[in-house]
């Protein structure tokens, strides 16, 4: 809109004819005469991310992992394909899938190879940083919903960009696939599927609240004052777009359930595992659950302690359905010092 003397005015609820030539020069790789530049600058940080997260996954850092998310260039077509939805652009829609795709494959097959010249079996069970990709829950799914409502609030406000930084930490992309790649790699394609899962409910939810913020702030409307093509925006598109999340939302509840009874299963052998230690002056280091099987780790002094006592314990506390897994730690440690 232009006010008597022809300069642009500001609409409230509605992005300026400006900001939306920003929003696709910024968000479509390909559109621009500089988009060979933009393509070039893409592979490069996404190979670059990739080494970044491979290696702080490796060394189990969360640091270096927190590096690789903002290194990461993956956010860009993402909401680059919201934005093409909106608009109604075809074209945009299919290009920037592609590169999204072909981005995922190149973060799959680099830490695939990365995980090639590390000797050590790279799973959730010796792992934190694969521990914390691989079992996705409903509350990841809302923590992308709420991440990727930011970034599209962030691109549609040019003045609170400065919040982008902020999320690409929050919102984890290229972490998990470089965790399909190594755990593919360690041969636990289980384990593999659950990080793609989380990988997917994060891009599904960045498309999806970018189409809701990029459709309230009416940037059709401002595309068609610029003279963008802007095509028509059917129901079945956008339906297409919620079904996907939705979609995705079983699978997170189930895994939520999961989790769920994992924590009651800890939370209530807890006490058992306790006192079983305790009446022959030993303690417990860890109890936890993993893949199904209660985990318990148990530190004393010779002579060895009696399990048996623990597995009657645990059947009278209701887990007789329960595999146990018990693994007895001796002594402490000793320093053995250079002069004998």
């Amino acid at each position: 809109m232009t006010n008597t003397s022809g300069e642009a005015t500001w609409v409230p609820g509605r992005v300026a004819a400006a900001d939306v030539q920003r929003m696709m020069s910024r968000l479509l790789l390909t559109h621009g005469s500089d988009s060979a530049k933009k393509l070039s600058a893409f592979w490069v940080l996404i190979v670059l991310a990739t080494a970044i997260a491979a290696a702080g996954v490796v060394a189990d850092s969360t640091a270096t992992v927190i590096g690789a998310m903002i290194v990461a260039p993956l956010m860009t077509p993402i909401l680059g394909t919201a934005l093409s939805v909106v608009l109604a652009r075809r074209r945009d829609i299919v290009v920037n899938l592609a590169i999204i795709l072909a981005g995922v494959l190149v973060v799959i097959a680099v830490s695939y190879l990365i995980g090639l010249t590390t000797p050590a079996l790279l799973i959730a069970d010796t792992n934190s940083q694969i521990a914390a990709r691989v079992s996705p829950r409903l509350i990841d799914l809302l923590a992308a919903l709420a991440t990727g409502a930011v970034g599209a609030f962030a691109m549609v406000r040019s003045d609170i960009s400065d919040a982008l930084p902020g999320v690409a930490i929050a919102i984890s992309l290229v972490p998990p696939l470089a965790v399909v790649g190594l755990t593919l790699e360690s041969g636990a394609p289980d384990q593999a599927v659950g990080a793609l899962l989380l990988f997917g409910t994060n891009v599904s939810a960045i498309i999806t609240t970018g189409v809701i913020f990029f459709l309230a702030y009416r940037v059709r409307a401002a595309a068609t004052d610029l003279g963008v093509a802007v095509g028509q925006l059917r129901p079945g598109t956008l339906l297409v777009v919620a079904g996907a999340l939705v979609a995705l939302a079983v699978p997170l509840g189930l895994g939520t359930s999961v989790v769920m009874q994992q924590v009651d299963i800890v939370s209530r052998a807890t006490p058992v595992a306790t006192a079983w230690a305790e009446a022959q002056n030993w303690q417990i280091s860890t109890i936890e659950v993993r893949q199904g099987v209660l985990r318990i780790v148990a530190l004393g002094q010779p002579p060895t302690i009696s399990d048996a006592d623990l597995r009657a314990m645990l059947d009278d506390a209701g887990f007789a359905d329960v595999d146990v897994e018990v693994t007895l730690v001796f002594g402490g440690s000793r320093l053995l010092t250079a002069d004998g």
